[in-house]
């Protein structure tokens, strides 16, 4: 009987060892939104019992541009309400404004002109467009937009989409952004993993320069210096929205999804939509 207690302690006592082991490196409290939710943004640092919240969608916009050409270019940044953008910033130009001013074609398409003076949120369709309230209907439905895209677990494959030329996203906005000749790109990097379990990641420096560029990660993402922080980056790190974590736990594909990196790794992790 006390043998039979004591092998139960040990193995609770292991087996509480290794989830916390497995939590300290994972950490993946962290739950997937609907596929037509991820990546959308609440703007809502000016929202009013008046002027409601504006939902950007995401997929939308990158199914049009790159991620360089919003977050360099235009210079959002990549914290929701971290930009500044007003009602008059948007009519002086700047951010949306700079795209949606009404002149503007995106694919043969004149695209409306946003925060257009007079008008009143909430009571306005075109204000609607944006500005969430009982009358949002949004032009573009996400099931019917992305119906020929590529797909993963996760909503829209953006990657193979671009590679196939289901999209064909603009690097450049017309009168802002400065042409310039791209960089060459770095060989891929490779990472050891901290846990026997999952294989190495190699990182390619191709893949996502086509997206970001070289800007939108260095150095304020990954530091360029030699023997950087991002050396010796973990997995609690990237859930904690650092280092890989700026992006793929919010538009980029999920963390969730361990086989999206890692080569090896257990089954069980990459199939739920959430993890425990």
């Amino acid at each position: 009987m006390k043998w039979n207690l004591f092998l139960l302690l040990t193995l609770t006592f292991f087996s509480l060892m290794i989830v916390s082991s497995l939590k300290a490196q994972q950490v993946f409290l962290y739950a997937v939104p609907p596929e037509d939710q991820f990546g959308d943004v609440t703007l809502n640092k000016h929202a009013t019992s008046d002027i409601g919240p504006v939902v950007f969608q995401h997929w939308l916009h990158r199914a049009k541009f790159t991620c360089r050409a919003c977050h360099v270019d235009l210079g959002f940044a990549m914290q929701g309400n971290g930009t500044g953008v007003d009602a008059k910033s948007n009519r002086d130009g700047y951010h949306c404004g700079a795209c949606h001013d009404g002149k503007r074609q995106v694919g043969g398409v004149v695209l409306f002109k946003a925060c257009v003076p007079g008008r009143v949120a909430n009571t306005n369709d075109e204000c609607s467009r944006c500005h969430s309230s009982s009358r949002t209907k949004h032009k573009y439905s996400y099931k019917e937009f992305t119906s020929r895209f590529p797909k993963s677990k996760y909503g829209v494959d953006w990657m193979a989409a671009e590679k196939s030329e289901v999209v064909k996203p603009v690097d450049v906005v017309e009168g802002i952004s400065i042409q310039k000749q791209r960089m060459k790109n770095r060989p891929d990097m490779a990472f050891r993993p901290y846990m026997e379990h999952f294989s190495g990641i190699r990182f390619s420096h191709e893949l996502h320069s086509k997206w970001n560029g070289c800007e939108l990660c260095h150095p304020e993402i990954f530091p360029t210096e030699k023997n950087n922080p991002a050396a010796g980056i973990t997995m609690y790190q990237i859930a904690q929205g650092r280092f890989c974590g700026a992006c793929h736990l919010k538009v980029a594909f999920p963390v969730n999804g361990c086989n999206k990196c890692h080569t090896r790794g257990p089954d069980w992790i990459d199939g739920p939509r959430w993890l425990m």
